[in-house]
């Protein structure tokens, strides 16, 4: 049987303090790290969603509130809910593999996922991925 947790692939964590949201996977251990002696993956996501924005709104309105707040975690396997959904983002270029363990690096990293999710919400792509879940 195939892998169904690949990079790229939208997820939704099950269970902490990201429970109910979106991610993506940016990377995929599958024998587990130096910390994690079980299979996870790096995923990053968003904390908070843009808000909804119309019209009669000012310019400066609407780019506060256009911003995304993003996440980047490690999470165990039985913690996400893979989808058929995929997001052709290249954030394990973005992201450096030592970003789950040292915070400067994981807060660029961030800072850097921020960008590009903000680029895409502003262009268009995939907005299925920046609205809330309602369930």
């Amino acid at each position: 049987m195939g892998k169904i947790l690949k990079v790229g692939r939208v997820v939704i964590l099950l269970g902490g303090r990201f429970a109910g949201r979106k991610a993506v996977v940016v990377r995929v251990f599958d024998d587990g790290t130096t910390g994690h002696n079980y299979g996870c993956a790096l995923v990053a996501g968003i904390n908070k969603a843009p808000q909804k924005v119309t019209r009669s709104m000012g310019k400066k309105k609407i780019a506060k509130r256009s911003t995304v707040k993003p996440f980047l975690k490690v999470v165990n396997f039985t913690h996400l809910l893979p989808t058929r959904l995929t997001l052709d983002a290249e954030l394990g270029k973005v992201v450096p593999k030592e970003a789950a363990k040292d915070l400067k690096q994981k807060n660029k990293a961030k800072t850097a996922i921020k960008k590009e999710f903000e680029a895409r919400y502003k262009t268009g792509k995939s907005k299925w991925f920046f609205t809330k879940l309602r369930f």
